[in-house]
């Protein structure tokens, strides 16, 4: 596994907390399954060893480019060449059975290695340039991002993407739908379960949002929607920790949106919460809400339909395979804050359904997206690149 952008151990906020959390689920998930797996990660934290074995089983080794801190995505790009002349000498000493690169950046780096030595190499972009800049505009991304994507994605000897828009996507790239396989993400469902402790409401109706603090993400459907449900409270958790939300540009302008709005006392942006106590966050909502103008995957939607909470979510990108509308929540059309409160109304105001929502929500997420479902169909795209089946033993290196 190649991830030059984030770790597997790094706390789960900010731009990687959900390719984090993927990294280090899918690696544990695999290594359950008798694989040996090593996670390639670019040195951000001086504290940790060179090389070491987590709790989970899997090896991960950081990779020393660049000063040992957290770095801006602009400033990783430069130093791909390194991490692939490190991974080279790595791969010459003991050679992969196949290697996963997640993210664009890591392709760079993973290809120019591979490619030298003849290893198989699967890509997973979690999320495309040329999405992200029909939504965010080339702000977001380098300028040379969407074309080096292409060669990214003709290079690998095979791309998992995350959902059926993202198949889409590659195909307006020009990769063919023959070398695509379509693997989800997925949930802890262990961890994310109806039953457990709630967090306490402040009013009858309580809404969550989850997510980093950004336009895209759609707070303002969520706060418009708000004049319309009376004795509702909207919970928005992300961004910085608790103690500098104050200072973040995005939540002040959220929470001025909201005193203009006149729902100011009703909207609470708590911060960053842990991923180990969100569970506890999500079963205390009466529906949890995602309304992002788009969304390259989203597990916020799986992680409260695994609590047994009804999702409302715009109908856009991952979000229209993970919730199916009418059974495990709604969907909606991006930023219509009136369809928004519609949807919301209906389900507090009748049990019956908001309990249905919630009894499929949680069945579908066990049934489809749990960690070794997902290490499964991960392995059986690995198959497709390599000559004989993915061993089951502890034998080789995945």
């Amino acid at each position: 596994m190649i991830s030059g952008n984030a770790g597997p151990l790094t706390d789960a906020g900010g731009d990687v907390g959900g390719q984090s959390i993927h990294l280090a689920e899918l690696s544990a998930a695999l290594t359950r399954e008798g694989h040996d797996v090593t996670v390639y990660t670019r040195r951000a934290d001086e504290d940790l060893p060179d090389r070491f074995t987590t709790p989970s089983g899997y090896t991960v080794v950081q990779v020393p480019v660049g000063p040992p801190q957290p770095m801006p995505e602009a400033e990783v790009l430069p130093l791909m060449g390194s991490f692939g002349n490190f991974l080279k000498n790595e791969w010459e000493a003991e050679r992969p059975d196949i290697v996963h690169a997640h993210y664009w950046m890591s392709g760079i780096a993973t290809q120019l290695a591979a490619r030298l030595l003849g290893i198989p190499t699967v890509q997973t972009f979690h999320a495309l340039g040329v999405v992200e800049e029909r939504f965010q505009g080339p702000v977001s991304c380098p300028s040379n991002r969407v074309h080096l994507e292409q060669l990214i994605a003709r290079g690998a000897t095979r791309v998992v993407a995350t959902c059926t828009d993202e198949v889409f996507e590659l195909a307006h790239l020009g990769l063919p739908r023959s070398r695509t396989s379509m693997v989800p993400s997925g949930v802890d469902v262990a961890e994310f379960t109806p039953d457990g402790r709630a967090d306490d409401k402040g009013m009858r109706h309580r809404i969550v949002m989850v997510g980093r603090l950004a336009p895209s993400k759609g707070y303002d459907t969520a706060i418009e929607a708000l004049t319309h449900l009376p004795d509702t409270e909207l919970v928005i958790a992300g961004g910085p920790a608790a103690e500098q939300v104050a200072d973040d540009p995005e939540a002040s302008r959220l929470l001025s949106l909201a005193r203009v709005a006149k729902v100011g006392k009703r909207v609470r942006i708590i911060g960053h919460v842990r991923h180990d106590v969100m569970p506890s966050l999500l079963r205390s909502a009466d529906a949890v809400v995602c309304t992002p103008w788009y969304e390259p995957f989203g597990m916020v939607p799986l992680e409260a339909m695994a609590c047994g909470t009804p999702v409302v979510a715009s109908a856009v990108g991952g979000m229209r395979d993970t919730v199916v509308d009418g059974i495990t929540g709604r969907l909606i059309s991006p930023r219509n804050p009136v369809r928004l409160a519609e949807a919301l109304r209906q389900i507090f105001d009748d049990d019956a359904l908001r309990a249905g929502y919630g009894m499929a929500g949680c069945d579908r997420a066990r049934a489809r997206y749990s960690w070794d479902r997902v290490a499964t169909d991960t392995l059986r795209a690995y198959g497709r690149c390599v000559s004989a089946p993915p061993r089951t033993s502890r034998t080789g290196a995945h």
